[in-house]
């Protein structure tokens, strides 16, 4: 079915943006504004909500979305794709309207994670993305090819997020989407909070069938990571082609593995979209569950374990020490034994310039990338440690 919808003609995008606008202008959060307000006509407000409208469609040719692979080849061949539980998804989108939330590491993200549901015959998401993704050329592709929506993530404008919310929730009616909730990429490496507002709009479909599909992806190095640990929060956006070509230069030598891990759908049909007490409970099942299938791997162990210097051995011991407390977490543990983790950890970090080793002896050379991949097992060891607390 997933070919057949990626072959139908613009047209018929076209038709749904149509009634969607329509949707959208209907709904009665929508409609207040279209009233007008303080310092607005009615005729002001709705130039500015069809102005939002215009903004947000976008269309997705997906046909030519999967040829995307071939150019990006030079950069994609280095990222061999693991995928993990995927049958969970094929399974929820025979009989749901899905929609997938995903952790944040790296602008690959977007292509690693679609790819992977392309490979598996998986009718394709439409993705919710920054609008810093949509300047110059790469606005186009993502605007009249790849399908994503731009969304404002700073704006705190009322009419703003009234139309995204309403837009949202008329798109699952028609669409599945994929969501990275937490507003980003984390640029310390940990795994943010999560934010509400585009859950919310997902509850707003009152679509019984909705499910939402939780999925983590992690990386042995992530390709920004130098980029991202050295800044370590992010202070300012900065155009996209500036961070393209960014990647390009740390794509030099660059070689690593992604796990897209998959968990059990979460419906939402008993999800009360009036209740902050059921929108609460639901953010928090969704984020303890991503953080639980993110697959833990050797370089954030040995990223987690290292001081300044140490020897082999007191890091293998210290590596097993915290696959010990990981193992009470039931995290998704990519080795079994520090020394697995050391052996395979060693080369991608030196390669990296993270580390260096010195006979048997194991010296931090690049600190800030260093806890940036350790800070990616916190939330798990955070857990290990309200759950046994003597440790």
């Amino acid at each position: 079915m997933w070919r057949s919808f990626a072959s139908q003609a613009p047209w018929y995008s076209a038709r749904v943006d149509d009634d969607i606008t329509q949707a959208v202008l209907s709904r009665d959060e929508v409609a207040r504004y279209l009233r007008g307000g303080p310092g607005l006509t009615p005729d002001q407000a709705h130039q500015q909500i069809s102005a939002y409208l215009e903004e947000l469609k976008t269309t997705q040719r997906y046909s030519v979305y999967r040829t995307l692979k071939h150019p990006l080849y030079p950069i994609l061949r280095k990222v061999r794709r693991h995928p993990e539980h995927v049958e969970l998804a094929q399974a929820a989108t025979r009989s749901n309207r899905v929609v997938y939330a995903s952790n944040h590491k790296s602008h690959l993200d977007y292509l690693v994670e679609l790819l992977v549901l392309d490979d598996h015959g998986i009718r394709p998401p439409v993705i919710a993305a920054g609008i810093n993704l949509f300047n110059g050329a790469m606005g186009l592709l993502n605007r009249h090819v790849t399908g994503a929506i731009p969304i404002r993530r700073n704006s705190r404008d009322p009419a703003y997020l009234a139309t995204l919310r309403a837009y949202v929730a008329e798109l699952v009616q028609r669409r599945d989407l994929f969501l990275y909730l937490e507003g980003g990429r984390s640029y310390s490496g940990e795994f943010k909070p999560l934010k509400t507002g585009l859950l919310q709009a997902v509850i707003l479909a009152r679509r019984p069938d909705v499910v939402i599909v939780p999925v983590a992806i992690a990386y042995d190095l992530v390709l920004e990571d130098q980029a991202l640990a050295h800044q370590g929060v992010k202070r300012r956006q900065r155009r996209f082609t500036m961070e393209v070509a960014e990647m390009v230069r740390y794509a030099v030598g660059y070689e690593s593995r992604a796990f897209v891990t998959f968990g059990q759908p979460i419906p939402l049909a008993t999800i009360d979209p009036d209740s902050k007490r059921d929108l609460v409970m639901l953010k928090r099942r969704t984020r303890d569950a991503i953080g639980k299938l993110y697959k833990v791997l050797p370089t954030a162990l040995l990223a987690a374990a290292l001081r300044p210097s140490m020897p082999r051995q007191h890091l293998v011991d210290r590596i097993d020490q915290l696959l010990d407390a990981l193992r009470l977490t039931k995290a998704n543990l990519g080795v079994e034994t520090g020394r697995q983790a050391v052996e395979q950890a060693t080369r991608p970090l030196v390669t990296r310039s993270v580390i260096v080793v010195e006979g048997d002896r194991y010296r931090v050379r690049n600190r800030h990338v260093l806890r940036y991949y350790a800070r990616t097992l916190t939330h798990l060891l955070n857990d290990s440690s309200r759950s046994n607390p003597t440790h």
